[in-house]
């Protein structure tokens, strides 16, 4: 292959995460044991140092269906709202007339926002129910993959666009950056937000590896990238959602001032050797003490009669079931909050999936496969903890 970035063919493995099924496609009782399963494998490119997927599930498979909503936790939600927020505030309070592009706008949380705020919205959804639910809710959504081609066919500019969670995704890399770049108002602001690599790592937060995220971002990968394509990031700083994600503010070139605390943070960066082989190969050797730790623990519960349950049945859930091995043998069921999935199966596992609030059992420990909402999880859960009822995260994520 070559690198998605820079088109160089000098690429190293670093991680591997063995065959994996879609870990997005929940299945029917129809489906179990019937689902197809891909290479999982971060390899790291010599030439601009952007970790990668070396296998690319093509993006009609995993975008077009999925049971994801961006609007089920009130944490994302507030985050959300907080960007919105800062952004206008900080570039177009004063402007009458802004409009927003938001891409792989899911269920219309995020430009939710900004059209309380006064903003023009459109968003651009890949997946068919989450448009639906956006369009339903008056959250103007086109149904589409976005790249240049739907950039044309927009033919707006948009003071703001947005991109939460998606940058990374992108099997269209190249033709999406050109679409932003073109549909981009001149003193426009593109916010890309985008789980930061350095801090996976930091996390050990090896889940957030799936086949969906075909890039692994650092800062300094990241303007590699928008340099290529003539936008320029001039500020970013790190936010705890999602275990750790990078906010990154992009305009065109010369547009905006670059701020000190980017320096920083490409400086902190830099002296983390987080842009390194080693590095990565490091993350890799704590992954699997890490399985190790887990399965022990799992192991010993079920040796003391202990009853576990998994909370949330997350994406990248998925990722961390399969690589450990850890089937209905030790978690029998996954209590869930999206009603999408209400009795269907974990790929691969084959685990049960039951909607909080009605399933009639309680277990004895919670193995917490959403870490990434832990405050909200032991905030809204403190009867059960009252109880005694354990709640064990896997991966114990700063800031989460």
């Amino acid at each position: 292959m070559i690198c998605r970035v820079c088109d160089s063919t000098d690429l190293v493995p670093v991680i591997d995460l063995g065959s994996q099924p879609w870990c997005n496609h929940f299945l029917t009782a129809a489906e179990v044991g019937k689902e197809p399963f891909y290479p999982l494998r971060v390899v790291f490119c010599r030439a601009c140092s952007t970790a990668q997927l070396d296998y690319t599930v093509k993006k009609e498979v995993m975008f077009a269906n999925h049971t994801y909503l961006s609007g089920m936790t009130k944490t994302l939600s507030d985050h959300f709202k907080g960007i919105a927020l800062e952004v206008d505030d900080r570039f177009f309070k004063d402007r009458k007339e802004k409009a927003i592009l938001d891409i792989g706008s899911n269920d219309g949380t995020q430009i939710g926002h900004y059209q309380d705020l006064g903003y023009a919205i459109q968003g651009v959804e890949s997946s068919t129910m989450p448009a639906e639910i956006a369009n339903k809710n008056g959250l103007n959504t086109l149904h589409a993959f976005f790249n240049k081609e739907t950039a044309q066919k927009l033919g707006k500019k948009y003071e703001v666009i947005n991109a939460s969670g998606v940058f990374f995704h992108l099997e269209e890399l190249h033709s999406v950056t050109e679409g932003i770049k073109l549909a981009l108002a001149e003193d426009g602001v593109f916010v890309v937000q985008f789980l930061y690599m350095k801090r996976i790592a930091e996390n050990c937060a090896f889940d957030q590896i799936y086949h969906e995220h075909l890039l692994y971002y650092n800062l300094e990968t990241l303007e590699k990238l928008l340099t290529r394509h003539g936008l320029e990031l001039f500020d970013a700083y790190l936010s705890p959602i999602h275990g750790g994600s990078m906010i990154g503010f992009v305009g065109h070139p010369g547009k905006r001032p670059r701020t000190e605390r980017l320096a920083a943070a490409l400086a902190d960066e830099k002296a983390s050797g987080a842009n390194t082989i080693g590095y990565y190969r490091a993350f890799a050797q704590r992954i699997e003490a890490m399985k190790e730790r887990n399965l022990a623990y799992l192991r010993q519960k079920k040796a003391e009669g202990k009853k576990v349950f998994g909370m949330g049945a997350p994406v990248k859930g998925n990722t961390l079931l399969n690589y450990f091995g850890v089937g209905p043998d030790l978690v029998p069921v996954l209590l869930e909050k999206n009603t999408l999935r209400r009795g269907l199966f974990s790929p691969g596992m084959h685990i049960p999936v039951h909607i909080e609030g009605e399933y009639p059992e309680q277990p004895d420990v919670y193995y917490v496969l959403a870490w990434n909402f832990r405050k909200e999880i032991l905030a809204r859960n403190q009867d059960l903890i009252a109880k005694g009822i354990e709640f064990f995260f896997p991966v114990e994520a700063e800031g989460s």
